[in-house]
């Protein structure tokens, strides 16, 4: 019976043992914050999950994207929250498959004479908790409570412009406009507005993006949950040893 009991214990103890240390392995590689929500602050833990999944390799959108035009604003003061809530850049990120889907609509515009300015892409999750602050609905701003697809690497911000001119075409509102003509589903607009959203629309979700119902120009991957919530800055992903797989 006794020799029952000491096994029994040592079961007990190898176990508790094994759940601690995974305990302690996951501590490490991500931060489980006030929201109850892993995040990933680590670019070491970023290339583990990227070796496991090159999907999720954080691509420079700028390289992979050959002529996209990038106005980035919250690298300045032009937006609603009339702050600088990046470093100035002149880059930004987002997962390879959001990546190589904009580099193949790029070129589908550019038969148009047409191309992809982006305002938006990857977002550490630290600036998502800080434009929740002065806006708190959900329609419009991230709650980090569920954190955001641009804190994933899958969400982009952009319009389309007329190569010649470098002009955006009009799509009825600016970017960041919180009102309900800034939704999909607002249609008290010049014709021509409509067709300008439509075409965006169209050729974003013909290339696996989704659209967001209250903001024209918000696009995302609709597998989001299969990518982890990052805050990481800018500065680390631009480091040389870029956040890819060894080849």
């Amino acid at each position: 019976m006794n020799k029952i009991l000491n096994r029994f214990e040592r079961r007990i103890i190898c176990l508790i043992v094994f759940l601690l240390t995974v305990q302690l392995a996951v501590s490490q590689d991500t931060v489980l914050n006030k929201y109850g929500l892993w995040v990933i602050n680590d670019v070491k833990v970023l290339k583990k999950t990227i070796r496991k999944n090159p999907a999720k390799q954080m691509m420079d959108v700028k390289e992979q994207v050959p002529g996209i035009i990038l106005d980035l604003r919250y690298a300045g003061t032009n937006n609603f929250m009339h702050q600088q809530l990046y470093p100035f850049i002149t880059t930004t990120y987002l997962r390879k498959p959001a990546a190589d889907s904009l580099s193949v609509i790029q070129k589908e515009l550019k038969k148009q004479g047409l191309g992809l300015k982006i305002f938006d892409a990857y977002r550490p999750y630290s600036v998502t908790e800080k434009m929740w602050e002065p806006v708190q609905d959900d329609r419009y701003a991230a709650d980090p409570r569920k954190g955001s697809g641009h804190n994933r690497g899958v969400a982009v911000d952009l319009t389309i412009i007329n190569l010649n001119t470098k002009e955006e075409l009009d799509m009825g509102t600016g970017f960041d406009n919180f009102s309900d003509t800034a939704h999909h589903a607002f249609t008290n607009l010049p014709e021509a507005v409509l067709q300008n959203r439509l075409l965006l629309k169209n050729v974003m979700e013909e290339h696996g993006f989704k659209a967001l119902d209250t903001e024209w120009w918000h696009y995302y991957l609709p597998n989001t949950k299969e990518y982890e919530l990052l805050d990481i800055s800018f500065a680390e992903l631009n480091k040389k040893s870029k956040v890819r797989t060894k080849k």
